[in-house]
């Protein structure tokens, strides 16, 4: 096994640049990245090649570079380290999509197409075909997952196949060519947040989410609108509380257990009204987000530092993917093929070009002496 291996393990982990992040990307996913962040080597990236898949139009591409910025703020001003933490643009790491394409030899359309999410996502788009590259999507993750040669993935239960698919990609690659990627894990994460509509998950476009971003005052007014038991038409008539949102988010943000389950008995027993249990939601809320408030406004203070943080973090993984590709392409013996033809070219060149003044071998073009020479430091190889 290549020394370019990590000493200590690393997860993959990231957000497509769609939008703000809410409070239901945090119990659904990034909680736990505040969690894992002490114990691995962490790489975020921010899927903009990923957005394309569903979300191609240029108005959308043009509003990658805001809502990428916006995703790592979010991410700072929960708690997220940046000095623990790789955040960088997927787009901008070219080898991706060239370790892409090395491994979809290593995997069918029909073991894709067994994919319900692809299925879910196409109709979710409105697409009545399945273009190509959503149908590699898998193919492109596998290529995200195996860059920095990660051994964790935190996934939701819906995406725990896709790194099954890796790592079957990732077995054959080591079994066909010599070993070079570790088998990474899933780590499913558990949670959805339901929107304050009641209807469905929470979702930036459905216009149901409580944003981390967002200010006390728009709290308050998304939690004083929060649906709750439809028959309940006033406070005295008993309610339910199984399914209520109001209910399901003091489970999750109210620290005081005892509290809450008053508040239900109450509520059950037609004893409280609605106003009483969400203004106080909108205050459990509210104390929750008051330090990821106090943070975000330190970072923001500090003009360009999330610029810097994303370049920083992009050079370095373009590092990383570099020296992989490098070990997946000298297993499979690419390397050596280009450097073979290319020292036979050099040295039939020097014996039929004419010599130039003082008896020297012509040079050749420089186009050409650049081409070697880069290619014999990227594939590792003495020249």
């Amino acid at each position: 096994m290549s020394d370019t291996h990590p000493a200590r393990k690393r997860i993959l982990t990231g957000d497509r640049p769609t939008g703000k992040l809410h409070l239901g990307h945090y119990v659904g996913s990034h909680r736990h990245r505040l969690a894992l962040q002490d114990q691995y080597e962490c790489f975020f990236l921010i899927a903009d090649l990923h957005m394309l898949t569903t979300k191609p139009d240029k108005a959308d591409i043009l509003a990658i570079a805001d809502n990428g910025r916006a995703i790592v703020m979010d991410h700072l001003a929960i708690g997220i380290d940046p000095a623990k933490v790789t955040f960088y643009l997927q787009s901008a790491v070219h080898e991706v999509y060239e370790l892409q394409l090395l491994l979809s030899s290593l995997v069918t359309v029909e073991r894709l197409l067994q994919l319900p999410s692809i299925k879910d996502m196409a109709t979710a788009a409105n697409m009545e075909q399945i273009p190509l590259n959503l149908l590699g999507y898998p193919v492109l993750q596998a290529a995200d997952i195996l860059m920095p040669r990660a051994h964790l993935v935190p996934v939701g239960k819906d995406n725990e196949s896709h790194v099954e698919i890796t790592r079957q990609i990732a077995r054959r690659f080591n079994n066909a060519y010599g070993e070079v990627f570790p088998l990474p894990d899933a780590f499913v994460v558990g949670g959805t947040l339901v929107g304050t509509d009641g209807q469905a998950k929470m979702s930036k476009s459905l216009n149901n989410a409580i944003f981390l971003s967002d200010d006390a005052n728009t709290v308050t007014k998304k939690v004083m609108g929060m649906y709750t038991d439809p028959n309940r038409v006033r406070s005295d008539v008993p309610g339910t509380v199984e399914g209520n949102p109001v209910f399901i988010y003091h489970d999750v943000f109210n620290p005081d257990k005892a509290e809450v389950e008053t508040l239900k008995e109450r509520y059950r027993a037609g004893r409280v009204g609605d106003v009483e249990v969400k203004q106080r939601l909108a205050t459990v809320l509210n104390d929750f987000l008051e330090p990821t408030r106090e943070r975000r406004a330190r970072y923001e203070a500090d003009t360009g530092f999330v610029d810097e943080l994303l370049y920083e973090g992009t050079l370095r993984a373009r590092e990383e993917a570099k020296q992989t590709l490098i070990e997946a392409k000298k297993a499979m013996g690419l390397t050596g093929v280009w450097n073979r033809l290319s020292r036979a070219a050099e040295k039939r060149r020097k014996k039929s070009e004419p010599t130039a003044q003082g008896g020297a071998p012509a040079p050749a073009p420089a186009a050409v002496q650049a081409a070697a020479q880069s290619e014999s430091v990227a594939s590792g190889e003495a020249a």
